[in-house]
Parts: structure tokens; sequence; C-alpha cells
């Protein structure tokens, strides 16, 4: 499965690119991201529980960061395992690029999925991929917004759904996420 898209963001590259590289705030923002840890150089432990139509399952998975041009991009190459529910793997690679309003977060994925994930069908996958990519990206957008002080507090929605778990990510994890179920990220 092959994934591009780009997203808007209201802040500059340079903070963006602190909050890619941060594993706090992918944890965050990841929809059921239980753990994104820092495991070795440029490698993070990922465990993410998600649901995709009738399969509920519980990912744990690898993101290793290479070709790192600092500020601007990196490629992400990821795997995750889900059990019965199947394994995903592929690459990501994101790009940030300076506007008027901010910075435009460039992002391609390749993924395989396998297992009964791969037995959804490419419709139900693909829809549930854009459907947790649209919501790490609402709440990496609001994060962004929070600690560059562009809005002062978090409205109710936006702090119940932070409080429910993070990718990229990096967009590692999202996108490891969204390819991992199109995932991943």
């Amino acid at each position: 499965m092959k994934i591009q898209a780009s997203r808007q963001l209201a802040v500059g590259s340079s903070i963006a690119w602190k909050a890619l590289n941060d594993p706090e705030v992918l944890k965050q923002c990841i929809p059921g991201c239980e753990k994104f840890e820092l495991t070795g150089e440029q490698t993070y432990a990922v465990v993410a529980a998600v649901r995709i139509g009738p399969v509920s399952c519980r990912f744990t998975g690898r993101v290793v960061l290479s070709d790192i041009v600092k500020l601007k991009s990196y490629t992400l190459n990821f795997d995750a395992q889900g059990g019965v529910a199947g394994f995903g793997k592929g690459k990501s690679e994101v790009v940030l690029i300076d506007n008027d309003s901010g910075c435009v977060l460039q992002y391609s994925v390749e993924s395989q999925v396998g297992g009964k994930l791969a037995q959804l069908g490419q419709r139900l996958l693909e829809g549930a991929a854009k459907s947790i990519a649209d919501d790490f990206f609402k709440r990496f957008d609001q994060t962004l917004k929070l600690q560059a002080g562009v809005i002062d507090q978090e409205p109710t929605s936006a702090r119940i759904a932070l409080g429910g778990g993070i990718g990229w990510v990096c967009m590692g994890l999202i996108l490891a996420t969204v390819a991992v179920l199109a995932l991943v990220n």
C-alpha cells in the first residue's frame, strides 16, 4: 500500500522537527500508543493498541530513522507484529518545508501487511489509515500550537483526545501505525 499526503502546520520547521523527534509528544499524539521509547541510536520501540473493523490487536514494533537531514527530512523504517492479527513493515519519508503560515509536512508511506489485517481489504485499510492519520495530525497540530504559545489552552475535546494515546511519525509511529494498519502508520 502507498500513501502520499501533506499537512500544513501552524509552526515553523524547527518547532515541528523538535516535536517529531520527541518520543513523549509522539506517544501523546499517536492513537492507541502505549509506548514510544528510544532504545538505541535513532531506534525506537513502539507498542500501540488498534482496532480496524472487526480486528483489534496490540502491535509491538520498531522504528528506525535514517537519511536524516536535520530540521528538514528523514526516512522511517518500521516493522511491527500484532500476533494473529498480522504484521506490518515498510518505510516512510518525511519532509518539512517552511512557508508563510508555518511549515508543510509532506510524507509518503510504503507498507506491507499480512495476517488477518491483509484479509480486511484495501478499502477498509485505507479508510482506517486515513482516520488514524487525521487523528494523529489533529493531536499533533494542537500540541505544536500549545508548545509555541499560538493558543493559550487546549479545548476540552483536544484535552480528551490527547489523554487517550500519540507518529510520526516520529511521524514514525503514526506512519508506522498508519502503514502497519494500512499502517502507519
